[in-house]
């Protein structure tokens, strides 16, 4: 009887349910509103307290053994994400004149230094600054401070400068990834669900403004999501004609999907995927609350996949971002309930200088970390279905 599930694989299938999973109570004593905004604020104030003068965040070199095989390039590469990311948390936070200063020197930075450069023959992580640089600058464009003239030049030149790379790195299969896959070439072969499911909400947006962007490259990305999408629920990885499931504990079961399951739900039911309904979001999220020890087992362990299901530490705000917009694509009456489950599992760990983290390593680590945490906080305020 397993055979028939390879079969149907990839096919866009919901997992079996016994009846729709409902939206949760109230969470007793999960913080609220304004515990958000603490923690907002004290992770701002952190972000503020490490920028760069040139606007950027942290450096362009190893700071980590566990990386020494990457390349310099990468580093640039993930330098250039992590500020895209800043950029974003920091257009969603309350403005202050500080606040302010700081986004538009970071913005600046994002679109003026040079779009990194493919690290090596298998080293593509350059692709992350793409990825985010993409959604910064789309989320830029919809902001009413980047309205004037001088502004939407600059956003929109560097924006197409973004997609122009990803559409010629977009693997031959439709998705994006940041290794290379078994052929050595140009148009990588190797892609992953939750890259290319990151950028996909972006895409549409794009799109809708009245932007270049080709409808086939959306469609690819949206049909190779899809096809990573099991029947049990979870999606795969990575797109392959028998998907990674041998027995056990597996990366590409439910428990080592929570992550990807947010990300992939989200992107197609903004990309208007008829079969990513409200009872599929909420089974998600469900799992993802249900599972989370799983989460955060992995956090902070210093070798990928060690953990159970093959969890990493650095899927968990990835996670929790796309988990908060996930649930920001449910009806209003219910979102409270899920976003204070979700601000428990954020907060609780926060370090007391308002910096966040998931992962060692160099100190892109914590500005992603920290932006996702202050985004995915930020998108449980009134407003915060704007952040799309």
């Amino acid at each position: 009887m397993i055979a028939p599930l390879f079969i149907l694989a990839g096919m866009g299938l919901g997992p079996v349910q016994s009846g729709a999973p409902a939206a949760p109570a109230q969470a007793q004593n999960a913080p609220g509103a304004d515990e958000a905004r603490s923690a907002i604020s004290k992770a701002v104030g952190f972000l503020l307290s490490k920028q760069n003068p040139d606007g950027s965040w942290g450096t362009s070199t190893v700071e980590s053994l566990f990386e020494l095989n990457y390349s310099h390039a990468s580093f640039y590469a993930w330098k250039m994400a992590g500020g895209a990311l800043c950029c974003m948390a920091l257009m969603v936070s309350e403005e202050t004149p500080e606040r302010r200063a700081a986004l538009e020197r970071a913005l600046t930075w994002l679109c003026e230094q040079p779009i990194p450069k493919r690290g090596s023959d298998w080293d593509i992580d350059n692709t992350w600054t793409s990825l985010y640089g993409f959604n910064a600058l789309v989320m830029a464009t919809k902001d009413p401070r980047f309205q004037g003239k001088e502004w939407k030049e600059k956003v929109h030149a560097r924006a197409l400068g973004f997609y122009a790379y990803l559409e010629s790195v977009q693997d031959p299969k439709g998705g994006w990834g940041y290794y290379e896959g078994p052929v050595i070439s140009h148009r990588p072969t190797w892609s992953t669900s939750f890259a290319t499911a990151c950028v996909i909400p972006a895409l549409v947006d794009a799109k809708s403004m009245g932007w270049p962007i080709d409808q086939g490259l959306v469609d690819r990305a949206m049909r190779y999501v899809q096809q990573c999408r099991l029947p049990s629920g979870a999606y795969t990885y990575d797109l392959d004609p028998i998907p990674r499931i041998t027995g056990g504990e597996d990366i590409n079961q439910v428990k080592g999907s929570l992550g990807r399951i947010q990300v992939g739900n989200w992107a197609l039911r903004r990309a208007g995927d008829p079969k990513i309904t409200d009872e599929t979001l909420r089974w998600g999220l469900q799992q993802f609350f249900e599972n989370h020890k799983f989460l955060d087992a992995a956090r902070l362990m210093p070798i990928p996949h060690e953990s159970w299901y093959r969890n990493a530490g650095y899927f968990y705000y990835f996670g929790h971002y796309h988990a908060a917009l996930a649930i920001n694509q449910l009806p209003e009456s219910e979102r409270e309930a899920w976003h204070a489950k979700l601000r428990r599992e954020l907060v609780k760990t926060q370090w007391e200088d308002g910096a966040s983290q998931d992962f060692p390593g160099s100190f892109y680590n914590v500005t992603y970390a920290t932006s996702f945490s202050t985004l995915a906080l930020a998108a449980g305020l009134p407003g915060g279905e704007r952040i799309r």
